[in-house]
């Protein structure tokens, strides 16, 4: 296991800075975030992965400009976060399409607070529907297409508007395990042709440690991070190869570590 380094300023893409973030529940304070501190760099892909109450999501949410209510700072290439903005995409767990509109249409909403012409919104919505893989669906409603297409969607709909940083919220957490595995590897390949920072929140650490450079251990009550760890594994990645597993393990062991034990050797990248 290898523990990751801090990015420099002039890797950064984002930087959490001591971030924190309460609820009032019946009446009652509730931390849900507690300290986060953490620097993506430029073009990373990092996962997030921890049980449910941890505030992975609303870590997401934060990042996006959903919810701008939060102590400590958020920057995005050095500058405080301002809201939503068209350089942060998401893609939800559910697919969230419009049934009545077609592919081409679902995924041009991503487009809806572009400035630029028709020709070249249509000629964007084209290339990202290619960059999918659903080239002659085109016309499609979204009963039409399977799970795995109708996420396709989503994801193009995310990266339509050319965002710098994507966001996914447990993207595949509804496919069944085959699809699931084969809109992973997409998602790999769409990287490939793609310079764009990821961070993906999951409960899956298979998922995380195939497709991660490095993956953030949240616990809970409050959710802290626990552990940053560095995967320093070459793409394609065999899940079935003793380093995997190894890692896999390794990861999943400290998940399971008591909620109030810090880890053994704990890192903070503020």
């Amino acid at each position: 296991m290898t523990l990751s380094t801090t990015p420099t300023a002039e890797e950064a893409a984002v930087v959490f800075s001591q971030v924190s973030k309460r609820f009032t529940v019946n009446g009652e304070d509730f931390s849900a975030l507690h300290d986060i501190s953490l620097t993506l760099r430029e073009g990373e892909f990092a996962a997030i992965v921890g049980a449910s109450g941890c505030g992975k999501s609303t870590l997401l949410r934060l990042l996006v400009g959903l919810d701008r209510e939060f102590d400590g700072s958020i920057k995005v290439d050095g500058h405080p976060l301002a809201g939503i903005g068209a350089d942060r995409g998401i893609v939800f767990q559910e697919h969230r399409l419009f049934p009545w509109l077609s592919v081409r249409q679902n995924i041009a909403l991503g487009l809806a607070n572009d400035s630029g012409s028709a020709a070249e919104h249509a000629r964007l919505v084209q290339e990202h529907i290619e960059l999918v893989g659903l080239k002659g669906f085109e016309q499609a409603l979204p009963h039409q297409l399977s799970g795995g297409m109708a996420q396709r969607v989503a994801i193009a709909r995310g990266l339509v508007s050319r965002p710098r940083i994507l966001l996914l919220d447990e993207p595949f957490g509804a496919l069944d395990a085959l699809t699931r595995r084969q809109m992973q590897e997409e998602l790999l390949r769409i990287r490939s042709r793609r310079t764009v920072t990821m961070l993906l929140v999951t409960h899956d650490v298979d998922e995380a440690v195939f497709l991660a450079d490095r993956v953030v251990v949240m616990h809970a009550r409050p959710g802290r991070i626990h552990d940053i760890v560095a995967l320093d594994m070459a793409h394609p990645r065999d899940r079935n190869g003793a380093v995997f597993q190894e890692q896999v393990q390794a990861l999943v062991g400290q998940l399971s570590e008591p909620v109030n034990q810090p880890h053994h050797n704990p890192i903070s990248l503020s």
